[in-house]
């Protein structure tokens, strides 16, 4: 995993996590990696993993089964599209609009480009 200068890595990892969820690749109740081994596939102290995991639990979007290991919450899909989306429209929407306004883009421009972005990487 490649890691941007411009956020926390524990947040970069979350939304990695998240992404899995979306993509319906862990579904509910599934044992995710633990600690120890997500830290090494994704060449991380497992202190910053573990900050992970403390913040998608107050996500409710993973848990924790004592001396078992962590698991996909029940409702991890629908708290991981909330958290991603209150994301994206916070933080990355403002600076699309801002190039979109200086590019004099329009919406439907973007949404051919959406449309077509959908077909070729999702069908």
């Amino acid at each position: 995993m490649q890691f941007k200068d411009n956020q926390s890595i524990y947040l970069q990892i979350a939304d990695y996590l998240c992404e899995k969820i979306l993509l319906k690749e862990w579904k509910s109740e599934d044992r995710i990696p633990s600690v120890r081994e997500l830290a090494i596939s994704l060449e991380v102290n497992p202190n910053t993993v573990m900050r992970t995991f403390d913040f998608l639990q107050q996500q409710e979007i993973i848990y924790n089964q004592r001396g078992i290991g962590y698991f996909v919450a029940p409702k991890a899909y629908a708290n991981a599209l909330n958290y991603r989306k209150e994301e994206f429209l916070q933080k990355d929407l403002p600076g699309v609009f801002r190039n979109m306004y200086l590019l004099g883009m329009n919406m439907e421009e973007l949404k051919l480009r959406f449309e077509k972005f959908v077909k070729q990487n999702f069908s």
